[in-house]
């Protein structure tokens, strides 16, 4: 593990602008930097970078972070790597907190150095097995991308990985999925005699793996060992874990950011084979799912990568049930500027093979003129009802009614209703009006704003947004802050630890981008990122900004003294008040008159 100290350090040093210039080119608009997102298509710019803050931000995708996150997500680094990149700029040589013994380094570090010290000997084993070289030359793929896509193998052994972790007994090992406990009490390697597709988060950290049999059956299983199936099935990924969650993840989004990017199109397909094997070919756009059906989470992720998103399935019977769960979970969380399309193979091929007989540019057409999502829903609802009566475009309106309810596209949801309407003969109002649709009236006024005190939460979140536009203010933080805030409120917990930091000089003289990587990994990590987007969104001049910071938290104050008056009063009305207690609600309630 990298010390926190040295990252401080290193970001102290760095300047995001230089470090996003060796990849955008920027021009100087006001105090910041300005150029068109390289995270996103657009024309005008909407990509920020701010030297004060040492934070850049895109208005049009919400992409943000320090000079860390830009390289992490330009390059599709992991955390560390892209540390290291900008140290190895500097001049600067990275220190570890622990020796270099493998070993001992995998006890000591959490579950994902655990996972990068599986899939390093994974990588490894692929180099000294010439059956795994074989068959992966054999399916066309080049050392390039093998190494691109970290591929390795699992050799044929129970316990392989006990080479590498001497603890192979933790539970840890177990925790993050590298291996299975019998009932019989036998500990044994979850992945043998596979080839190992190496599953990355966002961040570009090995969370997972998929693992796909090849070759011949595996000879019987030794004396003592676990009795499994001669192949088991073709692919094996690891179960859910704290790491991963496979509703969540999506095989290939770090390497396929680049090529998102410059096609503002993702392409999703079933298999890890598929990705790689797309990507040999030059499309290297492609993801996959994980062994699971594609849900909102995936989609939504992909829909903030890029303005379309087309789901490539096999045209037979299972590739069109994939299809259409596919476009159930689209519904709600797709806007009128993205399009979710779908492409269907012939059925005697799957991207793999369609790819290496017709080309990349044949399977590049295809994916740019994809069944849209409407299409693909009408002709379904078309199929299963007979237009020529009365009560088959009755049915029609009926099973149409959930999806128009779910879509969140207001302006497609309309063009849907349309489309529904005229197949069943009847006008859009109908059909609005018996799937409970009621548009908001033109001209209809906006509901008035609420003047009611914030909610408690509410408090500690604008609190925290002042601390984030200017970090110097967290010195100002009260000594007993932890008595202002709300109990179990992630915007508290938050300031409190940012507090914490600033008392401890962790983070004294920080900016924005510094303060971000300070709490990357840390439970506050989400909403400290979450809300360091929308600050830059948001409007108002420094003065306004202080305003701010200081009438928060008097309504801190005055929140806590109520909490206090109205906990005496309890005592008070039970007659179990001490003087000093009546005192005490005394001076409370005149401080409060006095607010």
């Amino acid at each position: 593990m990298i010390p926190d100290s040295f990252i401080q350090e290193l970001l102290a040093r760095v300047d995001i602008v230089d470090v996003v210039e060796r990849y955008v080119p920027l021009k100087k608009a006001g105090a910041n930097y300005q150029a068109c997102c390289p995270f996103h298509s657009e024309k005008t710019p909407s990509f920020t970078v701010s030297p004060a803050k040492q934070f850049f931000h895109c208005f049009g995708c919400g992409a943000h972070g320090s000079a860390a996150g830009f390289v992490m997500q330009y390059a599709g680094l992991g955390f560390v790597e892209a540390v290291e990149e900008l140290a190895n700029s500097l001049g600067m040589p990275v220190p570890r907190e622990v020796g270099a013994h493998s070993q001992q380094k995998a006890r000591q570090a959490p579950l994902t150095e655990r996972m990068a010290v599986a899939a390093r000997f994974y990588k490894d084993q692929l180099k000294a097995s010439g059956k795994a070289i074989d068959y992966l030359k054999g399916r066309g793929l080049t050392g390039e991308i093998a190494a691109r896509y970290g591929l390795g193998y699992a050799p044929d052994e129970w316990q392989g990985l006990q080479r590498v972790f001497d603890d192979y007994t933790a539970p840890a090992l177990a925790e993050c999925g590298l291996v299975v406990d019998s009932e019989q009490g036998r500990r044994y390697d979850r992945f043998r005699d596979r080839i190992m597709f190496p599953i990355l988060d966002q961040r570009g950290n090995v969370i997972g793996f998929g693992g796909r049999v090849f070759g011949a059956a595996r000879d019987a299983a030794a004396e003592g060992a676990p009795a499994v199936a001669p192949t088991g099935p073709k692919y094996l990924n690891s179960p859910e874990t704290p790491l991963f969650q496979k509703g969540q993840e999506l095989y290939g989004l770090p390497q396929a950011r680049q090529a998102m990017r410059a096609e503002d199109r993702v392409i999703v397909v079933e298999g890890y084979m598929d990705v790689v094997a797309l990507a040999q070919f030059g499309v290297g756009n492609a993801v996959a799912t994980l062994g699971t059906a594609t849900t909102s989470t995936h989609v939504r992720k992909l829909l903030r990568q890029a303005a379309q998103v087309v789901f490539c399935f096999d045209g037979d019977t299972a590739g069109k049930k994939a299809a259409w769960r596919a476009l159930e979970a689209s519904l709600d969380v797709l806007t009128d500027d993205k399009l979710v399309g779908f492409l269907f193979l012939p059925a005697e091929h799957d991207p793999d093979s369609f790819v290496r007989a017709e080309g990349a540019d044949a399977f590049r057409r295809l994916a740019a003129q994809p069944t849209t999502l409407t299409e693909l829903l009408m002709r379904e609802l078309k199929s299963g009802v007979d237009l020529a009566t009365a009560e088959g475009r009755a049915r029609l309106v009926h099973e149409a009614k959930p999806y128009l309810v779910k879509l969140a596209a207001p302006l497609l949801r309309l063009q849907l209703t349309r489309a529904v309407a005229e197949a069943a003969a009847l006008g859009p109002a109908e059909v609005e009006a018996q799937c409970g649709l009621k548009p908001q009236p033109r001209g209809r006024p906006a509901p008035p704003r609420n003047r009611q005190r914030p909610a408690p939460h509410a408090l500690e979140r604008n609190l925290l947004i002042a601390v984030l536009r200017h970090p110097e203010r967290a010195a100002r933080l009260p000594p007993d802050l932890l008595d202002l805030l709300a109990p179990d409120n992630a915007e508290g917990a938050a300031l409190f630890a940012l507090a914490e930091a600033v008392d401890h000089a962790t983070l004294a003289g920080g900016n924005l981008g510094r303060l971000i990587e300070h709490f990357r990994g840390t439970p506050h990590e989400e909403v400290i990122a979450l809300l360091a987007g929308q600050i830059e969104e948001s409007q108002g001049d420094d003065g306004e900004q202080e305003a701010v910071f200081i009438d928060t938290l008097e309504r801190l104050r005055d929140r806590a003294r109520s909490r206090q008056i109205d906990a005496l009063n309890v005592r008070a009305r039970a007659g179990a008040l001490s003087p000093a207690e009546m005192q005490q609600l005394l001076d409370l309630l005149a401080k409060k008159r006095a607010v």
